[in-house]
């Protein structure tokens, strides 16, 4: 299999520049996976396939859905490609590469469980800033005009809180200076943990029921669904973070009232 991979490898390595697969080569991997995992949602919500694991109710109109996908192609091109770009020059001088040999297994775990301990506690402040009033108002209420998320408004917000919640996301590689191959496989990771939290559904089979401290669709959906003022739940993959400084009050009491049989939406806000 580790053949496999450096073979691979080798052969992009040896046909594309480092440029071009740090910066384009990480846009195309992005919106592949983005939209991939993503739209799938959207076909559920309007066929009402797997209906009974929805967490809410409500659903999203057609023009509603295609609003998303039309402003994430524009942000997408707009904000994420350039940045990609500009941040080229920043990795390489932290470290990055592309070079063969690839890190071994244990650098890789190492350091994306790194990532994901530090985005998780950076997107936290950050995102607790944006909840403040002058920035939900005029930033951050873009990303709340879906009270029913789906798995695409992950990244359905203002440019500047692209920019602003994107730093927790590339702060650990900046700081590590990883392989290149560490950092496709972080992107690809962080996608799939977003666009779950957002997908709207909580399935038998989600992480959030085998892994105590990740918090999955059901705790994020909770945020979306109340005033600014009242969400909590800020965190973007863990819980802990929201248990120590008691944002996730209201959740863990709604969550105690359906294990008592009690199911009254009006007590969430």
């Amino acid at each position: 299999m580790a053949s496999i991979i450096e073979s691979g490898w080798l052969y992009l390595i040896t046909h594309f520049s480092d440029f071009q697969l740090a910066s384009l080569g990480s846009f195309l991997l992005h919106e592949s996976v983005f939209f991939l995992s993503g739209l799938p949602f959207i076909y559920l919500e309007r066929a009402g396939f797997l209906s009974k694991y929805k967490i809410q109710t409500k659903n999203n109109s057609p023009a509603a859905q295609e609003k998303c996908i039309t402003h994430l192609l524009l942000y997408h091109i707009g904000v994420n490609l350039p940045l990609m770009i500009l941040s080229y020059p920043v990795f390489r001088f932290m470290g990055m590469r592309s070079s063969l040999p690839l890190p071994s297994w244990k650098v890789v775990l190492s350091q994306i469980i790194f990532y994901f301990i530090l985005e998780d506690f950076v997107f936290y402040w950050g995102h607790r800033v944006l909840h403040t009033k002058w920035l939900y108002k005029h930033v951050h209420s873009i990303h709340h005009e879906y009270a029913t998320p789906f798995g695409l408004t992950s990244e359905y917000a203002h440019p500047a809180e692209i920019l602003f919640l994107g730093f927790a996301t590339i702060v650990g590689p900046a700081i590590t200076g990883p392989h290149l191959i560490t950092l496709w496989l972080w992107m690809v990771l962080r996608v799939l943990e977003t666009v779950e939290a957002h997908c709207g559904y909580h399935f038998p089979w989600s992480l959030s029921n085998f892994l105590p401290l990740y918090g999955g669709a059901d705790f994020h959906d909770y945020h979306h669904r109340l005033l600014y003022t009242k969400s909590g739940n800020y965190s973007s993959t863990f819980v802990y973070m929201d248990w120590i400084f008691g944002t996730d009050k209201g959740y863990r009491k709604l969550k105690a009232l359906k294990r008592n049989g009690v199911e009254d939406d009006n007590k969430q806000s």
